[in-house]
């Protein structure tokens, strides 16, 4: 879809709109985004951690360097490319805060649904060809499933809001969790990185 001037603005207010959002009390703002990207691929994170608020942009920490590392890697497009040719979005925009135990609190059902809204309009004017859910509540808001091995390394075909488009699902890049790191979580995980790259939508191949 070839974007218009009335388009980007549209995009541009969107965004302004998502940054000032203040819908969930117990989430931390300022809302992050990546900014008002026009792109025929979406990325969709999880939720901001401490860094991202205060930075200003989604995957700004170690979990961003290994998310980027990954795409360096594969196809030798650096943070700053990804960040000026691929729209992020997240599942939620706020960082939840810490849990009791002390890690990231899981943002709950209200949440997720209120922050949907934001997703579904970015959907509705991108019209992407490609979404890329990054993590399993990435993952889940777009199909159902029980385990990354049925879902990682896999081009998948969905409609969700009346629009259809691919998913490729990534594993989250954290440090915590050696999924990506191990068999064959690997393995599937370049499976993964090849369909994204290889794409129609993808940058450099349109």
């Amino acid at each position: 879809m070839a974007r218009s001037s009335a388009a980007q603005r549209q995009l541009d207010d969107l965004v302004l709109r998502l940054r000032g959002c203040t819908l969930c009390p117990k989430m931390h703002r300022p809302a992050v985004s990546g900014g008002p990207v026009w792109s025929r691929v979406i990325s969709v994170g999880q939720a901001p951690g401490t860094k991202e608020p205060v930075l200003g942009r989604p995957f700004a920490w170690t979990a961003g360097k290994t998310l980027f590392g990954w795409f360096q890697r594969a196809c030798g497009m650096s943070e700053v490319e990804f960040r000026a040719s691929i729209y992020m979005a997240a599942v939620c925009r706020c960082f939840p805060g810490k849990n009791a135990a002390g890690g990231d609190r899981v943002p709950d059902a209200r949440e997720i649904l209120n922050c949907a809204s934001w997703l579904e309009a970015e959907i509705e004017l991108l019209q992407p060809a490609l979404v890329i859910p990054i993590g399993k509540l990435a993952i889940q808001q777009f199909i159902a499933f029980d385990k990354l091995t049925d879902v990682i390394g896999k081009k998948l075909r969905v409609t969700h809001r009346k629009r259809t488009f691919d998913i490729v699902p990534l594993p989250h890049p954290s440090g915590a969790s050696p999924w990506h790191r191990m068999e064959p979580g690997l393995t599937l995980l370049g499976q993964a990185l090849d369909l994204i790259i290889h794409h129609p939508a993808w940058p450099g191949r349109t």
